[in-house]
């Protein structure tokens, strides 16, 4: 099983500007998004994240180069899946039900929990709307287009679950991207997974994550 020390960082850093937060994440060890599970996807963007917390938040970058990008949906809780699109799955004291945090290059996001695909509930908008984020793009030209997401993830965000901080908490998790509707779908993730098609929703094959 894969897995991670998530490091922990100075408890004031929530109040800094997202930039900053930005600025920092990118000194941390990068992990890298190597697996392309379902092979008649190939198309294989460069994307790496880095993630940190401070015991209340989970901070998290994402920094993708891809061919194409997509960003139609601009309304929480719309299917950003669809366009160019990361995504964080997360479960907590070996629920079986699970978080999903996704959000596309434009900063739209969708976050749901339940036990499978089918069966999730949807956060309030207001709640993912106001999640402390930047997105932005990098460079592009005719070959690639560089961007990049920063997340500041309270503790708040996940409503269905009882815990006073990350401290020491040892949880399951995985990363992915995708893009449903770009000229190229592909599919890729940190944690591999095996299933004929493609479906991010397998919480057995999510990795682990160790809040140190």
């Amino acid at each position: 099983m894969k897995e991670i020390k998530v490091k922990n960082i100075s408890n004031s850093i929530e109040n800094n500007s997202i930039d900053k937060i930005a600025n920092l994440l990118d000194t941390f060890e990068k992990q890298v998004l190597e697996y392309v599970p379902w092979p008649e996807f190939s198309d294989k963007p460069k994307v790496v994240f880095t993630i940190a917390h401070n015991q209340s938040n989970i901070f998290l970058k994402y920094y993708v180069e891809e061919k194409n990008i997509r960003a139609e949906n601009k309304i929480a809780n719309s299917p950003v899946h669809e366009d160019s699109c990361v995504e964080f799955f997360i479960s907590f004291n070996e629920d079986i039900s699970y978080y999903n945090i996704e959000f596309n290059c434009i900063g739209t996001g969708l976050i749901a929990y339940g036990p499978s695909k089918y069966n999730r509930q949807l956060l309030e908008s207001d709640m993912v709307n106001n999640l402390k984020k930047k997105s932005v793009i990098v460079s592009e030209n005719a070959n690639a287009t560089n961007w990049e997401l920063t997340l500041v993830i309270p503790l708040s965000t996940f409503v269905h679950t009882s815990f006073q901080n990350l401290e020491d908490i040892t949880c399951r998790a995985n990363f992915y991207k995708c893009g449903d509707l770009l000229p190229e779908p592909h599919f890729i993730s940190w944690s591999n997974i095996i299933s004929s098609h493609p479906n991010f929703h397998l919480p057995q094959f999510f990795g682990k994550l160790v809040f140190e």
